[in-house]
């Protein structure tokens, strides 16, 4: 049989299921909470709470959303993007001038 992966509740945090397989994440019933919740990558959940313990100087931090900082430490823990590979833009310059 071969490795499996850890994958945690993002709504109560505390349960975790083990799969055969790699992805991002799962979108199951959780057994704990029993709501219908995404289930994180555990190794890109542990990116994510790194950050958010010591947030990194390459970008403004606590600028952006939750699900934000979740796909950035999803990006850079199972994919060859690094930090620098993301830019947090005010909302407002994004806006087309009228």
């Amino acid at each position: 049989m071969g490795r499996t992966r850890t994958y945690r509740c993002l709504g109560c945090l505390d349960h975790t299921l083990d799969r055969a397989f790699d992805t991002s994440h799962l979108s199951v019933t959780c057994p704990s909470c029993e709501s219908f919740e995404r289930f994180v990558n555990e190794a890109a959940y542990q990116t994510f709470r790194g950050f958010e313990e010591s947030p990194p100087d390459e970008l403004d931090w606590a600028r952006l959303e939750r699900e934000e900082k979740l796909l950035i430490s999803e990006r850079v823990t199972r994919t060859t993007k690094t930090l620098a590979d993301f830019d947090v833009i005010d909302d407002r310059d994004a806006m087309p001038a009228e």
